[in-house]
């Protein structure tokens, strides 16, 4: 049975790195006396084995030891026998890329699907999709496929950001930039704000946290789902 959270930051503004889901995190990892964590993602450029080290510093605090991908050199028995994964923010194509370059992205699924708790946050998030084609990220390398773990039966737009009527910028918002992915598209849609997570157990996908969430189908007008919503049966509506 799936057992994911899936959340759209990892931090809050002026928070701790995972602070704001840590009581969470010491629920969903309770069998867990170590984690496997992705690095891959590489916010700002970051190492592989320095992003490694902040999120053993900050699981350490839930007495919770933390490996990275990288010290394997098997990864895909990494990741079939860890007890618990996570995979971190940073940059969506370059994650994906990485996935595919060294044969997991397969062998991820099939681990997650049998029960492996999981923790995504940003584009460790939106690789739970269907496609990573909703991300907000530069493409700065180029994966052989945008299709992803398809944990969920929709998309997400983690870090999503509602228009500002004082902005005087005149670029695109989220929500054009997802309309423009549905003139293509009939995978729903949803706009994670930040401090918002999704709970997965099985089948069930429930929204978590203290904002609502935005949910865009193709053709139709946006919809506010509040906090506690059962999201099950959104990928359902894809033809």
């Amino acid at each position: 049975m799936k057992n994911l959270i899936i959340a759209s930051t990892s931090t809050l503004h002026g928070g701790d790195y995972l602070a704001y889901l840590l009581p969470e995190l010491k629920i969903h990892f309770a069998s867990c006396s170590c984690i496997l964590f992705i690095p891959f993602a590489r916010p700002s450029g970051i190492s592989h084995d320095d992003y490694t080290a902040k999120v053993r510093a900050t699981f350490a605090t839930i007495n919770i030891d933390v490996n990275g991908l990288q010290e394997f050199e098997d990864c895909k028995t990494a990741i079939q026998e860890a007890q618990g994964i996570f995979t971190g923010g940073g940059n969506t194509f370059l994650l994906v890329a990485q996935l595919y370059k060294y044969g997991v992205m397969e062998v991820l699924t099939e681990t997650l699907k049998s029960g492996t708790p999981y923790l995504g946050t940003s584009a460790g998030s939106n690789i739970t999709g269907l496609s990573m084609q909703t991300t907000n990220d530069m493409p700065i390398v180029y994966p052989p496929s945008f299709k992803t773990l398809g944990m969920i039966p929709f998309n997400l737009n983690p870090h999503y950001l509602d228009p500002d009527a004082q902005s005087q910028h005149m670029g695109e918002t989220r929500e054009t930039r997802i309309k423009e992915y549905h003139a293509f598209n009939t995978v729903p849609v949803l706009g994670l704000r930040e401090g918002s997570w999704l709970d997965v157990k099985g089948d069930m996908i429930k929204l978590k946290g203290t904002l609502s969430a935005r949910v865009f189908k193709q053709n139709q007008a946006p919809e506010e789902v509040i906090t506690g919503t059962n999201l099950s049966d959104l990928g359902r509506i894809v033809l």
